[in-house]
């Protein structure tokens, strides 16, 4: 009975997840619990403290019934807890990375950000094709038979 209830829990966290285009990161940091542990929830492996259990609602919005099983169909995803659009995978984990570096080492991972900011070129407009980097090539010069 154990195991059923947890392969339930883990296949309704997982689409509650991917509903919210979350990683498995995103949620274990937002719950507050080591991603290898919430892995594991999601692979049917383990259950979530109630504390737990409760802070894994609000972050994948939805009830305990229903990750428990017990209860109609997911809920509606709540608009707060969808992410941004600007919110890419990519800008997640740079985050979560940045979050781990000391204050120095921020502090110079920034200037070098804004440094390379500074040197890219300008957006382009939307419609419009981005300006072309190719370098024209000279015509190939014909060897000669010797």
């Amino acid at each position: 009975m154990n195991e059923d209830l947890n392969m339930v829990f883990g296949a309704a966290a997982r689409d509650a997840r991917l509903r919210l285009g979350l990683t498995q990161a995103d949620v274990a940091e937002r719950v507050g619990i080591a991603m290898e542990v919430y892995s594991r929830m999601e692979r049917g492996r383990m259950l979530p403290r109630a504390q737990n259990l409760r802070r894994l609602c609000d972050v994948l919005s939805v009830s305990a019934d229903t990750l428990l099983g017990v209860g109609p169909g997911p809920s509606p995803v709540s608009p707060r807890a969808t992410p941004r659009q600007e919110d890419s995978l990519e800008l997640r984990r740079l985050v979560r990375t940045l979050r781990e570096l000391e204050p120095r080492q921020l502090k110079a991972v920034a200037r070098v950000v804004r440094t390379v900011v500074s040197v890219m070129p300008p957006k382009a407009a939307s419609g419009s094709p981005p300006p072309s980097r190719k370098k024209r090539l000279a015509p190939a010069r014909k060897r000669r038979a010797g």
